[in-house]
């Protein structure tokens, strides 16, 4: 019987892209620069997975996300001509903070929390994921990142610290997410899992996980529709 939902956050419950977009065409407009918005952020978001990568390979101590999205934010602004004082750089870099969720994802998670424990599993730092849950409204009764195994998906550790810290038999705990690999790799720890395709995360072009690579335990259209099969 699942007791417990953990969610893949950004992509999954927020809408990251159109968020940040906003955030920087607000500051293009502010300080009267010619950005590219959407070049700068495929840019920057490059950065993500290959930092992650070398902390998992062991060739990077740990590093949160917040310090691999500065580090590259530092880098790409003069690339761009643009000049921000430290404390803007540093209001920019928590953008990552201030995610919008997707229609369906409020309703939905306020329906699953009558019946479950809900709690993200993000490569969210810790206090990344506190804040965007109180920005957000994101209804959960605790916060696991990849910061608690102090490494990131989908090393195993990263499921094993919230089977863990849950405190619940791997087959109690369902994880959510929008990206097939995340499954795969809950599952691999015995993890029930559910697919919720979000197929504009990367914009109109998006051609990856737009469908369940594996049989998935659910695949739902959204969190509202995942209520639904769930029963709540």
């Amino acid at each position: 019987m699942i007791r417990a939902l953990t969610f893949d956050t950004y992509g999954t419950v927020v809408d990251w892209r159109t968020s940040v977009l906003d955030e920087l065409r607000a500051l293009a407009d502010r300080k009267v620069l010619r950005l590219d918005s959407v070049l700068f952020l495929d840019e920057w978001k490059a950065a993500y997975r290959p930092g992650m990568d070398d902390v998992n390979r062991g060739t990077s101590p740990w590093t949160t996300v917040d310090a691999i999205y500065r580090r590259r934010l530092v880098e790409l602004l003069p690339k761009h001509g643009v000049s921000l004082a430290t404390d803007e750089i540093d209001a920019l870099t928590r953008v990552w903070w201030r995610l919008r969720p997707w229609p369906d994802a409020l309703a939905g998670l306020c329906r699953l929390k009558r019946r479950y424990i809900l709690s993200p599993l993000s490569n969210a730092s810790f206090i990344g994921m506190v804040e965007l849950a109180r920005w957000a409204g994101l209804p959960w009764d605790c916060v696991i990142t990849a910061e608690n195994a102090r490494c990131y998906k989908p090393r195993p550790e990263v499921y094993r610290t919230a089977i863990t810290l849950l405190g619940l038999a791997p087959a109690e705990i369902m994880m959510v997410a929008a990206h097939n690999y995340d499954l795969a790799a809950a599952r691999g720890e015995g993890m029930a899992t559910a697919f919720v395709p979000r197929a504009l995360e990367y914009g109109p072009g998006q051609t990856t996980d737009l469908a369940p690579a594996q049989a998935w335990d659910v695949v739902a259209a959204d969190f509202e529709d995942l209520a639904t099969r769930l029963g709540c």
